[in-house]
């Protein structure tokens, strides 16, 4: 069973910058895809960035290219979300979670759906405003 708890989110400014962290108690993240998501009341859940077990795979939504970086830390059990130039779009909830991917990735094409992912956080808020 993997426990996910996110952190680092807050109140801030336009064009400012987050980090994002998503630290993992369990088994060990490394068989895991790790999906960074966003909740924003009005629309859909929407993932926002990925990155697969075998690291050099990741996946950024278009709204976020250039501004989001994802990376993980397998020995700390930890993943991270680098957010830059914030907009006021980007205000939402950000959950982090966990699909064991076998190296495939974890994006929508290659999973079709949020649902495939098997553990959750329960979110850390984000609030982009002047």
């Amino acid at each position: 069973q993997v426990q996910l708890v996110e952190s680092g989110g807050g109140f801030v400014q336009p064009e400012g910058s987050l980090r994002l962290s998503c630290a993992a108690s369990g088994p060990n993240l490394r068989h895991y895809g790790i999906g960074w998501f966003r909740r924003t009341p009005g629309k859909e859940l929407e993932e926002v960035s990925c990155i697969s077990s075998r690291p050099d795979i990741t996946y950024y939504a278009d709204s976020v290219k250039a501004r989001f970086t994802i990376s993980r830390d397998d020995a700390e059990n930890m993943v991270y979300l680098q957010i830059n130039n914030l907009k006021s779009e980007d205000t939402g909830i950000y959950s982090c979670a966990a699909v064991w991917d076998y190296g495939l990735g974890c994006s929508p094409t290659i999973l079709g759906s949020a649902s495939k992912f098997d553990y959750w956080g329960q979110g850390t808020q984000v609030i982009v405003s002047s």
